[in-house]
């Protein structure tokens, strides 16, 4: 009897080491963030997102600065909700564009910043956009 109390606990204690396992796999893989990251939000409207997700980078000068948290459809155009970074400002005339890493990478959100000494606060709307290089329509056009 004490023999299969013991092998009880035994399997008890993997079953429980394989569901934190897999729980700390999804979360890592799925760039879910269990605590929310100290930053604010602000928002850009975009003509084509071709490919941009939850989850995808916000870099500022090649450097990752937030993510993006949304994406919904608004007055017909793209529009993405970012987290940055409380201790990164973003200036009322910044530029937020769709790129990508490499030639087939991923999508992510750049920003520029402009002249402007007047920054963003939580809430605000990036308003200068580039929308994401479609490749198949630069190869449409050429034909």
């Amino acid at each position: 009897m004490y023999a299969s109390r013991f092998t009880q606990l035994i399997v008890g204690l993997f079953a429980l080491l394989g569901i934190a396992a897999l729980v700390y796999l999804s979360v890592r893989l799925g760039n879910i963030s269990i605590f929310p990251t100290p930053g604010y939000t602000l928002y850009a409207n975009f003509d084509n997102i071709s490919g941009l997700k939850t989850g995808d980078q916000v870099q500022l000068a090649g450097v990752p600065i937030g993510k993006v948290m949304s994406i919904s459809i608004q007055a017909n155009r793209a529009h993405v909700g970012m987290r940055i970074d409380v201790n990164i400002q973003i200036d009322t005339e910044a530029i937020a564009a769709i790129k990508t890493s490499g030639i087939i990478g991923d999508k992510y959100v750049s920003v520029a910043l402009g002249p402007s000494e007047h920054n963003l606060t939580d809430g605000g709307t990036i308003r200068q956009t580039e929308s994401a290089f479609v490749l198949e329509d630069a190869i449409g056009q050429l034909i």
